[in-house]
């Protein structure tokens, strides 16, 4: 009995041995990880660049604090992998019709992706009732000249919408000093961060105690900036037939009311849901018009959407 108890405590041992040598020889070394995380699935922990802006405005990323908060956005935004590759897919399709409205009103390039972080680049509606890509409120909306109301929703326009969001941005700045308390203005209204900046005496959005939608705004609208623009970098792989592209279209002139759209659009070839795609901000299947103002329909040109 002795000798099987002798034999079992060696085998013990022996098995023990072989555990640990295992355990060093599978730890990912820095010669061996990148080719791990290229040919495998992992889940690794990111490496955050050192020098993040958003508008040119440095992420003051030596701050622990400031440090932690980029990471979990890097962190969430690159591993929610599913909704990465549709923010690939659809800004391909949308950011040519947003970035030259953006440079027309000298608001920098990377307020596109607080387009992003608003809406995933789709006609979404808020509780709040904030709708379209831009996500604006009725009163926002009517104070920077878009129409909203049964009929008609301008905020469903990307053109336009973009436009009004200018607007609003250069607004924000002149008041706050800084694009980075622009866009948290854009999250919160002026009001509130112009309050906060007040009662904790600071003047920088990296300073501020926020709640937790506004306090993860900017470093969400980075996040996405810095993945958006380095894809390989965060593991996302795709071919360019694989992104979304616009659908080519002209406008058609109507100053006079439209009774059906659905018999409107076989004018031109296309079914009423074909132009509800391209006019969302037509909100019902007629337009009224009473005040005879001038629209501009969006119509896909002749063999954009194939019947068979």
């Amino acid at each position: 009995m002795k000798r099987f108890q002798k034999g079992f405590i060696y085998l013990g041992l022996l098995c023990l041995c072989a555990f640990f040598v295992y355990a060093v020889q599978d730890v990912p070394t820095d010669e061996n990880y990148e080719k791990e995380r290229i040919n495998g699935y992992n889940v690794y922990a990111l490496q955050i660049p050192e020098n993040l802006t958003f508008a040119n405005e440095p992420v003051p990323l030596k701050n622990p604090d400031i440090y932690e908060r980029m990471d979990r956005e890097l962190l969430v935004n690159t591993y929610w992998q599913s909704n990465g590759l549709l923010m690939f897919k659809r800004a391909h399709k949308y950011f040519p019709v947003i970035e030259p409205i953006l440079k027309k009103y000298g608001v920098p390039d990377d307020f596109k992706y607080l387009a992003v972080i608003e809406s995933g680049l789709v006609n979404v509606v808020s509780p709040a009732g904030a709708r379209g890509i831009w996500q604006i409120m009725p009163a926002t909306a009517k104070e920077y000249g878009l129409e909203v109301n049964s009929n008609v929703d301008e905020r469903y326009d990307l053109e336009k919408s973009t436009e009004a969001a200018c607007q609003y941005l250069l607004k924000s700045k002149e008041l706050l000093g800084s694009w980075t308390l622009a866009a948290a203005a854009y999250n919160a209204g002026n009001t509130g961060i112009s309050k906060r900046l007040s009662d904790q005496m600071v003047d920088d959005y990296y300073d501020l105690l926020l709640g937790e939608e506004t306090g993860r705004y900017v470093f969400r609208i980075v996040a996405l900036k810095e993945i958006l623009s380095n894809p390989k970098t965060y593991g996302f792989n795709f071919r360019e037939k694989d992104l979304y592209t616009e659908v080519p279209t002209y406008k058609v002139k109507v100053d006079t009311a439209v009774i059906d759209f659905a018999q409107f659009g076989k004018k031109f070839d296309i079914n009423y849901k074909i132009l509800k795609i391209h006019n969302p901000w037509l909100r019902e299947p007629k337009l009224n018009n009473s005040s005879r103002k001038l629209y501009h329909i969006t119509i896909p040109k002749k063999g954009a959407y194939p019947n068979k």
